[in-house]
């Protein structure tokens, strides 16, 4: 058995498990909502709110500006969220219930086996991604206008890469667990870690965090380029992959 085998099985169980399905039910309707929620968030505040009339006066006129931080923002809350709870348990999950060993002794090397957890995680978002990223830039076209189509698919190639650095962080966070529960807290100290030191003034923008910040900047005309949270985004996914890889060939199982 060889990676693509093993990736064809990963693809499978995300078809017949749903995983495919429910990930880009939920960024698609979350990236469909992003313009219309910036859209009427004032009408909003009219009608449940006594004083809302004075508050809608006060809230700046929804522009096409405001609908694409509304889709940046929960796309990057819920991408983090989904890359967590579908890779907290790739591997720590397979190690518990012995799935992992019988897939081993196929034989499968070990980093083929992690790579194809990790790629199918990633083909899952790219696609959630891209029918997310097309239901909202047609949307966000009919309700304020159409944006640069180029700036748009920069925006979310970034908003990807940060997906999957969550993702490669979890996947080692299950390796080296046996609980999905562990493997979930442990990354989500990583990650909350990270939004402390980004906290720290100047420190943010190196961070993967900023691959969000750079790709609304990308849609307000702003040709400034993060180089380095880009790279640090992709060594991060580089060096949890291969310190997964690394923990899970010494594991006995």
């Amino acid at each position: 058995m060889n990676l693509f085998t093993a990736f064809r099985k990963e693809w499978l169980e995300s078809l017949r498990s749903y995983r495919l399905l429910i990930v880009v039910v939920v960024l698609a309707f979350f990236g469909i909502t992003s313009p219309l929620l910036a859209k009427i968030t004032p009408q909003i505040v009219t009608a449940i709110a006594p004083e809302g009339e004075a508050l809608a006066q006060i809230i700046p006129t929804p522009t096409v500006q405001a609908a694409i931080q509304q889709y940046m923002k929960n796309m990057g809350q819920f991408c983090l969220i989904l890359a967590v709870l579908l890779s907290m348990g790739a591997i720590a999950q397979e190690k518990d219930k012995g799935t992992a060993a019988m897939m081993l002794v196929k034989p499968l090397p070990r980093g083929s086996f992690l790579g194809a957890k990790f790629l199918g995680l990633a083909a899952v978002f790219a696609i959630a991604i891209v029918v997310a990223g097309i239901g909202s830039y047609y949307y966000t076209g009919l309700l304020f206008e159409f944006m640069d189509i180029l700036d748009w698919l920069g925006m979310n190639l970034l908003l990807f890469v940060y997906a999957l650095v969550i993702v490669a962080i979890t996947l080692f966070c299950s390796t080296i667990t046996k609980s999905q529960a562990a493997a979930a807290g442990i990354s989500m100290g990583i990650i909350a870690t990270g939004w402390i030191v980004g906290a720290i003034r100047g420190l943010g923008k190196y961070l993967p965090g900023e691959l969000n910040t750079w790709g609304q900047r990308l849609m307000q005309g702003d040709t400034t380029i993060s180089w380095i949270a880009l790279g640090l985004s992709i060594g991060l996914i580089v060096i949890s992959l291969l310190a997964a890889w690394l923990v899970f060939k010494r594991q006995e199982l």
